[in-house]
């Protein structure tokens, strides 16, 4: 809550609209695991190798290490500053409203779209497998959904919305059952297809271990191997409700990023060894069949291994649909921190009587339905999510490194090691997937940002208080001159439709390194001052108590 909001928010009932602190380190971890396996394990393998062939395995392993770097960072700030919506409230923090509410756009664009996708995964997967393929017709010819899949998927999202309408603890509850499934059931498919059907041979196949260079590696990063690894953050976004945050949230982040990349990369080898390698012949375009989106079902039956078949057909419902389920809940913590900044409606802080955000919920329901319309396909809205993702996740980085100068004295947890160098490593690596995902993608997010940003004009226009104090327009200054920079060595650089390939390989990379340590430091340098941070966080903190207190038993 800023100062501003705290002020006339001082009329509200808290008893009535404070989400309510119920959530373990179990059940953070898991909803933060939950989120990092979901219909990526499904479909990430495939679109990986299908871009670099057998190197897609040193794509699992890059995006792994840049993941758990922006990891490290959420550690900290999510044990340091324990609140809900934490993506949004930590560059808040750091350079005032308009930066939080910028980086609690993208989050919010990236976590209120991944439900239907999930769901839209779900149904593909489905559609294009085992008895569904010829009797339950969900998706058009170009992969849309058609009025039976329509109803599917509202029905699912209806169900998202109903347990997370329960409370933060059924949700958490509900995950913790769902994520040991999702969880088991990859490594059951690792382990079977590794002993009935590995074919060493595969990786040097069709080309060679890495039959499309670096270029291949890189370029198979946004379709699906960052989608598929991303959402340890989402233990973070559910801070306000955790019980004990200072303690369980970075514990939480690591274990569950740590399983999670262990997991995909071994998926990664089993999917390239369990191929046949007669598929390989002409190269790593088509390695499963054209049209087929059910890899390891695939895999399963032509191991003789039917009953995995089946596990895997019922897996498609439950493990991208968990992912749905902490997502829809998880995005509506995100609006609700953004209404508490007042720059959403207010009504979308207002909480039901188990402590829930009801509005924000029931908004990420139509945000849900809107995006089941004739979009593009799976892979193509992969992209575009992993490409919010990136801007959200950059401003971790520039935030945690200008909290930890100007409020060095505020207690942390979990430190990260080595910060001088942790920090940057951080930003670059968010920008080097933001530029991966191709100019097509980076052009839209701008896009959409500058929609958000207009949103936030209308709002500020429409307060009470059209002076704001809490608004930094100095400390916010970077964040256009970052992205717009960043959108022009897109559109000079090697990826995505549109891009000119002026930059040549390599020396592109170079000027993403290096025009992203620009504006780290550029960035860092125009934070607030101590006593504006101070300001802020100890708002937040009262706010903390208040609500703790009024959750005491009694």
């Amino acid at each position: 809550m800023t100062q501003t909001s705290l002020s006339k928010g001082s009329g509200r009932t808290p008893a009535s609209t404070d989400l309510k602190r119920s959530i373990g380190f179990w059940g953070l971890m898991f909803i933060s695991l939950g989120s990092i396996i979901g219909s990526g394990w499904l479909l990430g393998a495939l679109f990986a190798a299908e871009a670099a062939g057998p190197a897609s395995l040193l794509s699992w392993i890059l995006a792994a290490f840049m993941l758990m770097v922006l990891a490290l960072i959420h550690a900290e700030l999510g044990a340091a500053y324990p609140v809900a919506g934490g993506t949004a409230r930590f560059p808040y923090f750091a350079f005032g409203t308009l930066a939080g509410f910028t980086a609690g756009w993208a989050a919010y664009l990236q976590s209120v779209t991944i439900a239907p996708i999930e769901v839209e995964a779900s149904i593909s997967y489905m559609s294009s497998t085992g008895w569904a393929k010829k009797h339950l017709v969900m998706l058009h010819t170009n992969g849309t959904l058609n009025g039976t899949g329509l109803i599917v998927a509202t029905l699912a999202m209806l169900l998202f919305t109903v347990i997370n309408l329960a409370g933060a603890k059924m949700l958490s509850d509900s995950n913790t059952m769902l994520v040991i499934w999702k969880t088991a059931v990859p490594i059951l498919a690792i382990v079977v297809i590794m002993t009935l059907s590995f074919h060493a041979s595969n990786f040097t196949a069709g080309g060679g271990f890495m039959p499309y260079g670096a270029h291949g590696v890189f370029a198979a990063l946004p379709l699906g191997v960052v989608f598929a690894l991303q959402g340890f953050e989402q233990a973070v976004q559910m801070g306000g409700e955790a019980r004990n945050p200072k303690k369980d949230i970075s514990r939480a982040i690591i274990s569950a990023m740590l399983v999670g990349a262990a997991v995909y990369i071994l998926l990664e080898v089993a999917f390239i060894g369990g191929l046949s390698p007669s598929n390989l012949t002409h190269g790593w375009k088509s390695p499963i069949g054209a049209g087929d989106f059910g890899p390891y079902y695939t895999l399963a039956l032509a191991a003789g291994a039917g009953w995995l078949g089946t596990i895997l057909l019922i897996d498609a419902v439950v493990s991208p649909g968990g992912t749905g389920l902490i997502y829809l809940g998880t995005s509506a913590r995100l609006s609700y921190a953004l209404g508490e900044e007042e720059v959403l409606p207010d009504r979308l802080t207002e909480t039901n009587k188990r402590g829930v955000p009801m509005y924000s919920i029931l908004l990420a329901f139509v945000i849900g339905e809107i995006v089941f319309l004739p979009f593009p396909s799976w892979q193509s809205l992969v992209g575009l999510v992993t490409g919010a993702t990136a801007i959200m996740y950059a401003f971790a980085p520039v935030s945690l490194a200008a909290l930890q100068a100007r409020d060095p004295d505020r207690p942390r947890p979990y430190r990260v090691p080595y910060p001088k160098i942790m920090n940057p490593l951080g930003f670059i690596a968010a920008n080097l997937i933001l530029y991966w995902g191709g100019f097509d993608a980076m052009w839209r997010l701008l896009a959409g940002i500058f929609v958000g940003r207009i949103i936030f004009e209308i709002a500020l226009r429409r307060a009470r208080d059209v002076k704001r104090p809490d608004i930094d327009w100095r400390a916010a200054s970077w964040i256009w001159p970052w992205l717009v920079g960043t959108t022009i060595i897109g559109l000079m650089g090697r990826y995505g439709k549109g891009a000119h390939n002026v930059l040549p390989e390599w020396i592109d990379l170079l000027t993403v390194v290096a025009f992203s340590l620009v504006m780290f430091y550029y960035a860092v340098s125009l934070a607030m001052s101590t006593e504006q941070i101070h300001d802020a966080v100890q708002t937040e903190e009262h706010q903390i108590e208040l609500e703790r207190d009024l959750n005491l038993p009694g």
